[in-house]
């Protein structure tokens, strides 16, 4: 039985989602794992604003799903995958809440990447990135 509880962003803990505004790339070594002018954009407490893609806009053959998973109070239950990486599988990289709680559930149908393991490049619409 799971007894976790959801915990409603507020004032002690804002999360706010909007459209990024802007084409965001994302690549490793010289491949592009993912390009998009529909990514959202979630700022969360003290944490440092993520991009959410569409994994639509993701080359999903370079996914690797992993059995990583980890529960976010605000978000819900996240799940991994690698990506097949030119010198190897980068473990982990990305993350996706496929069922958000409701307060965050524009995430739903949207990744997100470790920027310390992927390239993560932004230009504004029609530029590139």
């Amino acid at each position: 039985m799971d007894t976790r509880t959801p915990r409603i962003p507020g004032p002690d803990h804002p999360i706010t989602i909007e459209p990024a505004g802007r084409r965001i790339t994302v690549r490793v070594a010289d491949r592009v794992v993912a390009d998009t002018t529909a990514a959202l954009t979630l700022h969360e407490a003290g944490y440092r604003p993520v991009h959410y893609i569409p994994i639509r806009d993701v080359d999903q053959t370079l996914l690797r799903s992993s059995r990583t998973s980890t529960y976010c109070p605000y978000k819900g239950d996240a799940s991994y995958f690698s990506i097949d990486g030119p010198d190897g599988d980068i473990e982990d990289a990305i993350w996706t809440y496929e069922h958000p709680y409701e307060a965050v559930d524009a995430i739903a149908g949207h990744v997100a990447f470790y920027a310390d393991r992927v390239e993560i490049s932004e230009a504004r619409d029609g530029a590139d990135a």
